[in-house]
């Protein structure tokens, strides 16, 4: 992934996410905080032991433009964000791999975990995107999907 131009990377990938470059790309000389969050498949679900893998399926042509009301958002309640990367992982995923990466900045930490805590929280929420965990001897969607809610 290339970053773009402005203070907003938002990505639905097939790529491995390096968590390292995100932490990199956020930082700013205005911006003493760097905070981030990245979410990896475990080995485990709600009543699911032995997970081995799992494969994210998303409404593509939904979830960046989703992506964008969301650091939109984020931005007008914390507006002394630096840079936002949003990225999510889709395809099969092993265990240990990233899915997710949330990484923000601003000139105070304060900000930066509020920031980085409703990203990841909202976009777990809001975005179309959907798990089907695979088990020894067995697949099946998460059961702990939601409908999804707004935005804001």
């Amino acid at each position: 992934m290339s970053p773009p131009p402005g203070d907003d990377w938002l990505a639905l990938t097939e790529e491995p996410l390096r968590v390292a470059e995100a932490l990199e790309w956020v930082e700013r000389r205005d911006c003493g905080a760097v905070v981030g969050f990245a979410g990896n498949v475990r080995d485990h679900a709600e009543g699911r032991s032995g997970v081995q893998a799992v494969d994210y399926e998303a409404y593509a042509e939904q979830v960046v433009p989703k992506m964008a009301e969301l650091a939109a958002a984020a931005r007008s309640r914390v507006p002394s964000l630096g840079r936002i990367a949003l990225w999510h992982r889709t395809g099969l995923l092993e265990v240990g791999e990233s899915s997710v990466v949330v990484a923000v900045s601003s000139p105070h930490r304060a900000e930066a975990f509020e920031a980085c805590r409703l990203l990841i929280d909202t976009l777990k929420e809001s975005l179309p995107i959907w798990k089907n965990e695979h088990w020894e001897g067995g697949s099946g969607w998460s059961p702990s999907a939601k409908p999804l809610r707004p935005v804001g």
